[in-house]
């Protein structure tokens, strides 16, 4: 067992009304990083300031696509694969009132030799079986992977 910490820290400044308050805080991570976040522009009444940072929603996207990556890396390394790039154009769909749906398309850059086509599925399901977030949540995940060839 291990655990994870992350220090959430917002300051009103200015009047606390939910018409002008800002939404602007930030994340603290182990190692010194911090992370802006905020609440999505959509969210925002037009009337408060709209900061540039991530919000819960997208976190919720972003930490799923990058437990599954991780997973992915990991897999394909104890295989002997070489991974060259991995982009992942993840998305998440969030409903009246819950995450309903994420859809994962990682696109991944091989070296040398590539896995099948289903190796390749094969290596995302394992990772989407290990994923840690993923078996946290009730949300649909789709994983939708393809090999990128490099350019010659």
């Amino acid at each position: 067992m291990s655990e994870h910490q992350a220090t959430v820290e917002w300051a009103r400044q200015g009047e606390f009304k939910y018409e002008t308050y800002r939404r602007q805080h930030v994340w603290r991570f182990e190692g010194g990083i911090i992370v802006p976040g905020s609440a999505a522009p959509a969210n925002i009444p037009k009337t408060a300031p709209s900061d540039a940072g991530v919000d819960p929603e997208q976190a919720f996207v972003a930490s799923l696509s990058s437990c599954h990556m991780l997973w992915f890396l990991h897999l394909a390394c104890n295989r002997k694969y070489v991974i060259d790039r991995y982009v992942d154009e993840a998305v998440g769909v969030l409903d009246k009132d819950w995450m309903s749906k994420v859809t994962l398309r990682p696109r991944v850059t091989f070296s040398g030799k590539a896995p099948s086509e289903e190796e390749h599925r094969a290596l995302h399901h394992k990772a989407h079986e290990k994923c840690f977030i993923a078996n946290s949540v009730k949300t649909e995940v789709v994983v939708e992977p393809s090999i990128v060839e490099k350019a010659a």
